[in-house]
């Protein structure tokens, strides 16, 4: 293990009560968490007891940095109105509320679009949500697992949303966050992958480190501990290791099990 991948920062997602209490309670410079319910249209919310700004403090003085998960149910690229309009302002509201907790990154799921529809519609909704909100924070795009009609799913469709994004004013702003366990679930094969992601969207700014408790191209999301799913040890390390991205593992457990897994994963770097 160099120094270099030594040095890689590992953190984990955690409860959004007090996220700078968990990272001290996992020895972490990072946390992942979410603003509000993952499931709902209600809006984000800040559960720490200081609020936005007091959150922004207390990260900022404890030298932990921020990612915020948007919720699971926004889907910008459907083209179901019902959907797409609610999860545009949802996207704008996560927006704002990672920018004012001083967030390194907002992170959202690539979505997708009904059986009967033509795909370059969901590249092209795309293109238009990120034309049409205020990016004030990287907006970190994340392949998912499962699904056909997936957006982000396979290479071909993350290229599909990467070349109608490319040209929508604050592009700049948009990177791509890499979950190992849907990589391998969703059928991309590990030992490439951080090569061919990087040829479709040139840059990797976050990668989601988790086992699989599936097989290959399952379509199964379902995390596991680092070591005690299906990801063949070298090839799981291997895609950390060249991703060089900041860590977050979305493992089972809280911080004893968090530290296991940090502590695996830099044994096998």
């Amino acid at each position: 293990m160099s120094t270099q991948q030594s040095a890689l920062p590992v953190g984990a997602h955690v409860d959004q009560t007090d996220p700078v209490a968990e990272a001290v309670a996992r020895g972490t410079s990072l946390v992942q968490f979410f603003l509000g319910d993952p499931q709902g249209y209600k809006g984000p919310e800040v559960r720490f007891e200081g609020g936005p700004e007091g959150l922004r403090a207390a990260a900022e003085e404890a030298g932990v940095d921020l990612y915020v998960h948007a919720p699971y149910i926004v889907n910008v690229a459907t083209t179901n109105n019902r959907i797409r309009i609610p999860s545009r302002k949802l996207l704008q509201q996560h927006m704002d509320a990672a920018a004012a907790i001083g967030a390194k990154g907002l992170i959202v799921h690539g979505g997708h679009v009904n059986k009967s529809d033509d795909p370059a519609v969901g590249f092209d909704n795309w293109r238009k949500a990120i034309e049409a909100t205020d990016l004030k924070v990287p907006l970190l795009i994340e392949n998912t697992a499962g699904g056909d009609n997936a957006m982000a799913r396979h290479l071909d469709r993350i290229a599909g949303v990467w070349d109608a994004i490319s040209s929508a004013e604050g592009s700049e702003q948009v990177g791509f966050c890499l979950d190992t366990c849907h990589a391998w679930a969703g059928g991309i094969a590990l030992g490439d992958a951080v090569e061919r992601i990087r040829a479709i969207t040139g840059r990797i700014d976050l990668v989601h480190a988790n086992d699989s408790r599936d097989d290959f191209d399952s379509g199964a999301d379902r995390h596991a501990n680092f070591g005690q799913g299906r990801l063949p040890a070298d090839e799981f390390a291997g895609v950390v290791r060249e991703a060089g991205a900041p860590v977050i593992c979305e493992t089972p457990g809280g911080a004893a099990e968090h530290v296991a897994d940090f502590a695996w994963l830099r044994e096998h770097l």
